[in-house]
């Protein structure tokens, strides 16, 4: 262990330091799984960031955590929840299963209450990482002009392409799904949709009008890259975004949009900046023509989980490394919902704001 660096946790705002713990494997997400064991080695220092009522009783704080995570803090057999009251000499009452509500903690002390509060803080935090995310952040790409040009793209790939390994028609992207990710969110309840949907609100008054002065951005989609080491084991490929005026303000909005959605708790940071690319082709699809790429928020060895099948590459960047996918004006950030569909064909917005 490393004493003098120990991981620290951001909760709401908050910086705990965390000790570490022992991993358990879960083979059932549904389980009551059992945390109880590692109570005693997560962080509990004292915090007055809350508030903490004094009662006739003692005191007393509340907590809003998503109903979903209520089954980690209560662990099996209640045996977690039993052992944060006795090891803190509270008293802490949850909703029952499937309804949302507030945790109650009460307690004699303070600094149990105290005690008692960070560390159900802390097991929501580890739980809800291991979640699938249910939201994304997210630039529209699927202007006419672009899907029409994306059209022709899978055109000529298929054309000239499709000997080579993995490439088929079910690798490629919707066209109407087009899309640029700026982040990854993890939305348990309708309470929490809210919020992000607030703290949109807040970056477009913050910095996102200081940027775009009420106007579009005018946008091109051109030339396509990979991520991996070798272009003959491709997983996904890429097309580049980037303003037609080659400034900074797209990657400083997204960056700026990832930094205050990471610090919300709401989006798990994945990279230190935003990668301003839309993904064409995606071997995900091939199972699933309405999967979404999980990048980071999949839990590495997770029961289920398949290799994925990737394709030879190479001929496609060679022919179509320069591919002008067209030219667009981005109007909107949208707060989008996985596997759903609009209207348009576009994602579900479960809230925006807009340029002008």
């Amino acid at each position: 262990m490393e004493v003098l660096r120990p991981t620290l946790i951001a909760i709401e705002g908050r910086i705990y330091r965390k000790n570490p713990i022992r991993e358990q494997a879960y083979q059932d997400e549904d389980d009551d799984e059992d945390f109880s064991a590692d109570l005693a080695e997560c962080a509990d220092e004292p915090c007055d960031d809350f508030t903490v009522r004094q009662t006739e009783k003692g005191y007393e704080c509340t907590l809003a955590i998503p109903s979903k995570l209520f089954k980690f803090i209560i662990g099996k057999k209640s045996e977690t929840k039993r052992k944060i009251e006795s090891e803190t000499r509270t008293s802490i009452s949850i909703p029952k299963p499937g309804l949302e509500g507030e945790i109650v903690i009460t307690g004699q002390q303070r600094n149990g209450v105290i005690s008692a509060r960070t560390r159900i803080e802390v097991i929501a935090d580890t739980f809800r990482k291991r979640e699938p995310f249910t939201h994304f952040l997210s630039f529209a790409l699927n202007h006419p002009e672009i899907q029409q040009r994306f059209h022709q793209f899978k055109e000529e790939v298929l054309e000239k392409c499709s000997k080579d390994r993995g490439v088929d028609s079910s690798i490629f992207q919707n066209s109407a799904k087009l899309h640029l990710t700026i982040g990854t969110l993890i939305l348990l309840n309708e309470q929490e949709v809210q919020r992000a949907c607030e703290l949109l609100q807040r970056c477009k008054e913050d910095f996102i009008d200081k940027y775009v002065g009420g106007n579009s951005l005018k946008l091109e989609v051109a030339g396509i890259e990979y991520m991996n080491d070798d272009p003959a084991m491709v997983d996904v490929l890429y097309a580049k975004v980037r303003l037609k005026d080659a400034s900074e303000k797209l990657q400083l909005i997204a960056d700026l949009l990832m930094e205050r959605f990471v610090s919300s708790g709401l989006m798990l940071r994945e990279w230190d900046r935003v990668k301003l690319h839309a993904t064409i082709m995606n071997t995900l699809f091939r199972r699933d023509p309405n999967a979404e790429e999980m990048r980071n928020t999949s839990t590495p060895g997770r029961p289920g989980q398949r290799a994925r099948e990737s394709f030879d590459a190479r001929n496609v960047l060679k022919m179509f490394t320069n591919f002008n996918f067209g030219e667009l004006d981005l109007k909107a950030v949208h707060i989008s919902e996985r596997f759903s569909v609009d209207g348009s064909g576009y994602y579900t917005s479960a809230g925006q704001i807009s340029f002008n």
